[in-house]
């Protein structure tokens, strides 16, 4: 079969962040309130502020370049070791920095 893939990848390293936090959760934070009432309801009182029950969440995560590599279809099951192969030549891993996360896959 001909043609081929073009992969993107991070990579990932020790101290990298990468978690989630709903609205609610957000809002039960004290400052976080006090932040909005006086930002949107200054001189007001009596405000309350409440999120809609809905799973909406903030990403906080470590921003990472992405990098790309173009491969045949028939090195499909090899992907993963050849970005790594990749990012080693280069020379894209530092000291606690030696993993690489696939983000996409496209075809060509």
């Amino acid at each position: 079969m001909d043609g081929g893939m073009l992969v993107s990848y991070k990579i990932l390293c020790e101290g990298d962040v990468n978690s989630s936090i709903t609205i609610e959760e957000l809002l039960q934070n004290e400052k976080i309130l006090k932040l909005i009432k006086s930002e949107f309801a200054k001189g007001l009182r009596n405000i309350d502020v409440r999120a809609n029950k809905s799973t909406t969440a903030i990403e906080i995560a470590t921003e990472k370049e992405l990098q790309t590599i173009e491969v045949s279809k028939n090195d499909y099951a090899d992907i993963l070791v050849l970005a790594e192969d990749d990012a080693t030549t280069k020379k894209l891993f530092k000291k606690d920095c030696s993993r690489v996360e696939l983000v996409d896959i496209e075809t060509l």
